[in-house]
C-alpha cells in the first residue's frame, strides 16, 4: 500500500511505502480522517485522507459508505474525467473506508511536526549511464 502525500503551499507531491506492520493502522480509516505520521517514518506530522484508490484502480467517492463497490450514476469527478452540462454515466466505483484492497491513499499534510519540505520531497536521483 502507498501513501501519497502532498503540501498545498508549495504544491509538491511525494509517494512512500507504508510498511506492512503499519497498514492496521490504516485500514478501516474513512476519507476525510487525519492519520499520523508515523505510517510512513515521519513522527508528528498530521496527513488528512482526500481519496483512495483500489488494487483494480477504481477511484473512491465519499458518498459511497464502508469498502464495497458500486456502480452510481455519476457526472462528476471522481470516476467522471471532463464531464460535459448534463452528462452522467454509470461508472464502477470504491467506498469511503480503507481495505486490503486499497492500493494508494492519497493525502495532504495538515502539520508538519518537525520535518522541513526537503526532508519530504527529496528529489528524484538520475540514473548513471
Amino acid at each position: 500500500m502507498k501513501i501519497v502525500y502532498s503540501d498545498k503551499k508549495s504544491g509538491k507531491t511525494a509517494q512512500a511505502e507504508v510498511p506492512k506492520e503499519f497498514e492496521a493502522m490504516v485500514v478501516g480509516r474513512k476519507i476525510g480522517e487525519q492519520i499520523e505520521g508515523s505510517t510512513i517514518k515521519f513522527d508528528g506530522m498530521k496527513l488528512q485522507i482526500t481519496g483512495l484508490t483500489d488494487n483494480t484502480g477504481s477511484p473512491s467517492r465519499r458518498e459511497i459508505d464502508g469498502t464495497r463497490k458500486a456502480r452510481p450514476l455519476l457526472s462528476n469527478a471522481p470516476g467522471i474525467r471532463g464531464a460535459k452540462k448534463g452528462y452522467r454515466a454509470r461508472r464502477l466505483i470504491r467506498g469511503n473506508t480503507v481495505s486490503t484492497d486499497t492500493s494508494q491513499i492519497n493525502t495532504v499534510i495538515v502539520e508538519m511536526g518537525t520535518h522541513t519540505l526537503e526532508q519530504l520531497f527529496k528529489p528524484k536521483e538520475k540514473k548513471a549511464e
